[in-house]
């Protein structure tokens, strides 16, 4: 007899609850990979590349420990318009370049400072992400082409919807819209039930439905593991001195490393293990769109869905997220075939229910209560997403952050109380700078020369140096003229 077990045992001490919840992600992360992927108008297999990418490469590597990497559908709509722009070939290009700024940035210890984005502007992009995306998939599922712009997509619903209804589209509307009540109504069912993951489920029934019944729907075209994967050509590297292309990947790296840090503090908020080491997360992020880049496929993110159910599924270490993508590269390689029972209206579904959930609107609701010019810069920010443009849209919703804390920077109030007699009380607060000098001395210089003045300072946040020499003056011209000296209170 040996002691193997027992010292295997010993090393890895979390081994099965980490192999029980690398099997829930999985099962989470097949029906998005394949969905993220056919919305962003790429082949299918390449959402599984990224995916298995996530789990073996980043999974590995440092940073955080649970949360769990792949195609996340807050980047497809960039990646389908990147690719109707610039065309598949450029893709690789594009997720390389942006894996290589992420690692620089990395090195370079500014992962932290992703931090001090505006969570408005954040919240912002993703809903606006999420109204185009919904708006999108929902003439996939009306089996409809989607007009280019969002406020096109957004005005032609209605007449594709009385299209599908009224026509041959019926069956495919019906499977999609199936396909969300699924998933809404999941978390409702009993626990049991509930072991097996809502998106699989929600896709499980209505592939079963479209072939027991079947429908008349658009299935997921398959092109083989090897076959989907094309690294980029020389040539395609010439593509780097089109501007277009260059705001492209600064837009896909802002993004994706905005939204993979996020989704770190989020996650680091659902266990009690390791923190994030954000600029080595910062790196395996990149690490693995570089590797994406090189095989042609998409970009990914930290994906907050499956880093979640990771957590919720008993993970102790990374060891479930690596055999999360050993599951994908084993059913990509062995079960391809599957993919082309898969109907395009469920995949449609569970993209539609995914940018519902992308959109804040109980934030947006509470924002407006507490801190109105966040929730303007909110939705600000989804409008411009949706009207003009993703990387425009973020630009936008940044310059409107700065513009705000400026402004918060530079408010200043000044509150006089004469009780008609006895010294004259003026409180001033906030931030007194030099762009507000000329209103403070405006207000001290009208108050009344023969009587006291009580000056209480201790209201403000700042007080420059024009600003503290200008008081002192006019403290000492109004002390001059005969009354009592003006108490200053700092």
């Amino acid at each position: 007899m040996t002691d193997r077990g027992p010292r295997r045992i010993a090393k890895y001490p979390h081994l099965r609850q980490d192999f029980a919840a690398s099997l829930v992600v999985f099962l989470v992360a097949l029906p998005l990979c394949v969905g993220v992927a056919v919305a962003s108008g790429v082949p299918a297999e390449l959402g599984l590349v990224t995916g298995i990418v996530g789990g073996l490469v980043t999974g590995l590597m440092r940073g955080s420990s649970l949360q769990v990497s792949g195609p996340a559908a807050g980047l497809t709509v960039l990646v389908f318009e990147a690719v109707r722009e610039f065309g598949l070939p450029a893709l690789g290009v594009i997720v390389l370049a942006t894996g290589a700024l992420q690692i620089a940035m990395g090195v370079l210890r500014l992962g932290r400072y992703f931090r001090a984005i505006s969570v408005s502007v954040v919240e912002g992009m993703l809903a606006g992400i999420g109204l185009v995306l919904i708006a999108g998939q929902l003439y996939s599922m009306f089996g409809a082409k989607a007009p280019e712009s969002g406020l096109g997509k957004i005005a032609g619903l209605p007449g594709a919807l009385v299209d599908a209804v009224s026509g041959a589209a019926s069956a495919s509307l019906a499977l999609g819209a199936g396909t969300v009540a699924v998933l809404v109504l999941w978390k409702r069912l009993p626990a049991k039930v509930r072991t097996v993951p809502g998106p699989l489920a929600a896709v499980g029934l209505a592939t079963l439905a479209a072939l027991l019944l079947d429908l008349p729907v658009a299935t997921v075209e398959v092109h083989g593991l090897l076959g989907s994967i094309q690294p980029p050509s020389l040539s395609a590297f010439g593509e780097l001195a089109n501007i277009g292309l260059l705001g492209t990947i600064v837009a896909f790296t802002l993004i994706a490393s905005a939204e993979s840090l996020f989704s770190a503090a989020a996650v680091d908020r659902l266990h009690d293990g390791p923190r994030t080491e954000y600029d080595r997360e910062l790196v395996a992020q990149g690490a693995g769109n570089a590797l994406c880049g090189l095989l042609g496929a998409l970009p990914m993110t930290a994906v907050i869905v499956r880093s979640a159910a990771n957590v919720q599924a008993g993970a102790r270490t990374k060891a479930s997220r690596v055999l999360h993508g050993v599951w994908l590269l084993l059913f990509a390689a062995l079960l391809p075939g599957v993919l082309a029972y898969i109907p395009i209206p469920a995949l449609a579904g569970i993209l539609v229910h995914a940018g519902a959930k992308l959109v804040p609107v109980r934030s947006i609701v509470s924002l407006w209560r507490e801190h109105r010019g966040e929730a303007l810069i909110l939705v600000v920010t989804a409008v411009s997403i949706v009207a003009v443009s993703m990387f425009e849209g973020v630009l936008v919703g940044l310059a409107l952050a700065v513009a705000k804390t400026a402004w918060e920077a530079s408010h200043l109030r000044l509150e006089v109380v004469d009780k008609g007699a006895g010294p004259i009380q003026a409180y001033l607060s906030g931030n007194a700078t030099f762009l507000k000098l000329p209103k403070i001395l405006d207000s001290l210089e009208s108050l009344p020369q023969d009587r006291p003045v009580e000056l209480d300072l201790s209201g403000l946040h700042h007080l420059d140096h024009a600003c503290r020499t200008a008081l002192e003056t006019w403290v000492e011209r109004h002390s001059a003229v005969g009354t009592e000296p003006v108490k200053v209170t700092a």
